[in-house]
């Protein structure tokens, strides 16, 4: 009894490599031994590992056995060393799945895959946009940085992966695959009071993002426009000013009531008709042969890029760089790409 549980507790502190590899050879020389002990009742080495895979599982089908002396006698040695080896290595396989899990809910484990959403910060906000980005695109990944120490949401929920760390290091973004990202999006820390530290937090981080990956789409709240001078000097793609936006809308819909529905339409893929970007196609020479091919598919057509003046500029030649964005729901959307 005491060579088994030394045996055990020695099997238990070997390497998970070298366990792997004993486990292995122990299960081929078991396998090679039946068969010599026993030819013809084994018949070839198929059924002798079938036999010794049986045998260390405890299944025992009983179809295979050995008759003489000699075999039973090394099926109980192996039965006794095998159980125990098979059992340890699955101990460690389980053990190991539950130690990724682990670290994952910890936000410890590197993100590997391209084409990613990563934003910056966790709060309401950031919930509410991941939610907008898993209903508008059905492949994209996202994956969110903060300094919690677990992940602040279901570590389970598709296609949403957690890296824990101080956005203000490299290491962090390099864990989270910058390089690869498609986009970047960097909320307001809203765990400061004073806005002008917040902004200064939020410069800090765009400046490393922008350092690690200029060619990363990179959208950046800040809470004061006059603090977008400092940024100045920062490749930022684009700037959403939070304060001055919820207070440009609360006013848009005093003056005329129910304007903000029409906001909460464009901006959100769950709610009504919605705004998207399309490609310039071929045969489309003007913005009028693009206004009105869209038209006749159930789209308008209405801006180039930033530029809200499409009706006033129809008779225009489209440019090769175009960024065309037109209003309509996702059927037909799909239908026009």
């Amino acid at each position: 009894m005491h060579f088994f549980l030394k045996l055990g507790l020695n099997l238990i502190k070997m390497k998970n490599l070298t366990l792997f590899l004993a486990t292995v050879i122990f299960v081929i020389l078991c396998t090679i031994i039946i068969y010599v002990i026993e030819p013809d009742t084994f018949e070839s080495l198929l059924n002798s590992f079938y036999f010794v895979m049986t045998t260390f599982s405890t299944v025992g089908y009983g179809d295979y056995s050995p008759v003489t002396l000699a075999g039973k006698l090394f099926a109980i040695i192996m039965y006794l060393v095998g159980i125990g080896l098979l059992g340890v290595v699955i101990g460690k396989i389980v053990d190991g799945f539950t130690i990724f899990r682990q670290k994952r809910e910890e936000g410890k484990v590197s993100f590997t895959k391209e084409n990613h959403i990563i934003i910056v910060g966790w709060n309401k906000k950031t919930k509410s946009a991941v939610d907008e980005i898993l209903c508008s695109n059905s492949s994209i990944e996202i994956v969110i940085i903060d300094s919690l120490e677990k992940a602040p949401f279901d570590i389970g929920l598709e296609r949403v992966h957690y890296i824990q760390g101080d956005p203000s290091e490299e290491e962090t973004f390099q864990k989270a695959n910058i390089l690869k990202a498609k986009s970047v999006i960097i909320f307001s820390d809203d765990s400061i009071q004073e806005a002008s530290l917040r902004d200064a937090k939020t410069l800090n981080v765009a400046i490393i993002v922008e350092r690690l990956a200029p060619v990363v789409h990179t959208t950046v709240e800040i809470l004061t426009e006059k603090h977008i001078s400092n940024f100045s000097h920062v490749q930022v793609d684009e700037f959403i000013l939070s304060q001055e936006t919820i207070s440009s809308l609360a006013v848009r819909a005093a003056l005329y009531q129910g304007s903000s529905k029409v906001y909460s339409q464009l901006i959100s893929r769950q709610h009504g008709e919605d705004l998207y970007k399309i490609a310039r196609k071929d045969n489309w020479k003007t913005y009028q042969d693009a206004f009105k091919d869209l038209l006749e598919q159930g789209a308008t057509l209405i801006a180039d890029r930033d530029r809200l003046d499409i009706n006033r500029r129809l008779q225009e030649t489209i440019p090769d760089n175009a960024e065309l964005y037109v209003i309509c729901n996702q059927k037909t959307y799909e239908n026009i790409i």
